[in-house]
């Protein structure tokens, strides 16, 4: 995911953070501010040492996170600003967990229409 799809100030972080509105599940809590400005969404995502205490922990969830948002890029509302907050539940999650989770959280904020019924395998 390349640099301009991302939330990467404080102050824009803040902003959603402080002006969004959030939705949440039992692993991520998802914040979203719409911006018609926006050419296309970006998203800024959190992990802190409660979920992972090794970055490398810490740095898969972030990885699994980006792959989840690549692979449906085309599904998320162009003009959202949001971020992905992870919680300690998700801290053992491996790649179909983070997926399923992460798509049941998006849908819920409505930065993805629907939860996709069939898991693809691979």
């Amino acid at each position: 995911m390349r640099k301009s799809y991302r939330v990467k100030s404080e102050q824009d972080f803040q902003n959603v953070f402080e002006n969004g509105t959030s939705v949440a599940n039992r692993a991520f809590v998802i914040y979203t501010l719409p911006r018609e400005e926006n050419r296309h969404f970006r998203v800024g995502i959190s992990v802190g040492k409660k979920v992972g205490h090794t970055a490398v922990a810490r740095n898969r969830l972030k990885r699994y996170i980006r792959a989840v948002l690549t692979e449906y890029k085309a599904q998320i509302d162009p003009r959202l600003d949001f971020l992905v907050i992870t919680r300690p539940y998700a801290r053992d999650f491996d790649w179909e967990k983070t997926r399923k989770n992460l798509l049941h959280a998006l849908a819920l904020a409505h930065v993805i229409e629907e939860t996709p019924n069939k898991v693809e395998e691979k």
